[in-house]
């Protein structure tokens, strides 16, 4: 039996979003915090690991709040951070993990434009501490609901992305990412709705498309010429359609979509390529994740899902 401290946990956190802001040294964390406190949110930077659990069992949450979490305190650990977001889940939490992401070299730049030393190699050059914190901070990037690519962002253009996706007075308030993954790795942690693309036609087996992924237009082409497609495509996005709305009733922030296939790299990414562009078209708030070919680094997750914030058209 629960007691009276984790029931008034449960119940603030079902009712309000909590967001929890993390990325490397440089990517633009503390600037992020610092516009969603603008944009109305309860907002606290660097706090400990060990004091989010207790200050959820504090006075009840009316408002959007916000945690700046820094790999520089004492008690941080990737162990640590995941285990934390899982139990808070786990007690129906509407929480998030907001990653900056950066470019290395860009992280570079700007560490030597300022001539600060990088926390993570004080005595060493930047480019070691870039280094060790992005690979520190590799497990939790995978398991981010939202990743903004900062590397071509002014101040300005993360405040723009940044109240795309939190400003409670913007005409929907519900967040949308759309991933692609291989069955053969599981599906994504924090997927909502997953969809099984195995069955349509596999151009893994054309030598020519076989190197190619579902972004490209020969392979979309291939595909769309198994009978079943353009039904599955149609009544997927419909389903979507009627959904949505019905999750903004409930007060739900953000939805993950999935759809995966045997490698994750054509069915799968030509159906979440369609649906988030169809989805965006309609003004939807959407994201976009190809989880197999981020791994392979065939892409970069965070740049892709910067330049289709900034172009509304996915790579």
């Amino acid at each position: 039996m629960r007691d009276e401290t984790a029931d008034i946990a449960a119940t603030n956190a079902a009712q309000f979003r909590i967001v929890l802001v993390t990325g490397p040294s440089g990517a633009g964390r503390s600037t992020a915090v610092k516009v969603l406190e603008d944009l109305d949110c309860e907002a606290i930077d660097n706090l400990p690991l060990s004091l989010v659990p207790r200050l959820l069992e504090g006075p009840a949450l009316t408002r959007t709040l916000v945690l700046g979490i820094d790999v520089r305190n004492r008690d941080f650990s990737t162990n640590g951070f995941l285990q934390m977001v899982q139990t808070l889940r786990a007690r129906e939490a509407a929480l998030e993990i907001l990653y900056l992401d950066c470019s290395p070299d860009v992280l570079l730049r700007r560490f030597s434009e300022t001539r600060r030393r990088h926390p993570m190699a004080p005595e060493d050059s930047p480019q070691l501490g870039i280094d060790r914190e992005l690979a520190l901070l590799a497990p939790i990037r995978r398991n981010a609901d939202l990743l903004i690519d900062t590397s071509d962002l002014t101040p300005h253009d993360l405040r723009a992305e940044l109240a795309r996706w939190f400003d409670p007075g913007g005409p929907q308030r519900l967040a949308v990412t759309v991933h692609s993954f291989s069955y053969k790795r599981g599906l994504p942690p924090g997927i909502d709705m997953a969809f099984d693309c195995r069955f349509l036609k596999n151009p893994h087996w054309e030598p020519a498309l076989r190197p190619l992924d579902g972004r490209d237009p020969q392979v979309v082409a291939h595909i769309a010429t198994d009978a079943r497609f353009s039904g599955f495509f149609d009544k997927t996005l419909d389903l979507a359609e009627f959904l949505l709305p019905a999750y903004i009733e409930e007060g739900k922030a953000h939805l993950s979509i999935g759809f995966g296939c045997t490698g994750g790299q054509h069915r799968s990414v030509a159906m979440a390529e369609g649906i988030a562009a169809s989805l965006r078209a309609q003004g939807w708030a959407v994201s976009l994740r190809h989880h197999e070919l981020e791994r392979r680094g065939q892409i970069g997750a965070a740049s892709e899902a910067a330049r289709t914030a900034k172009t509304g058209v996915p790579g």
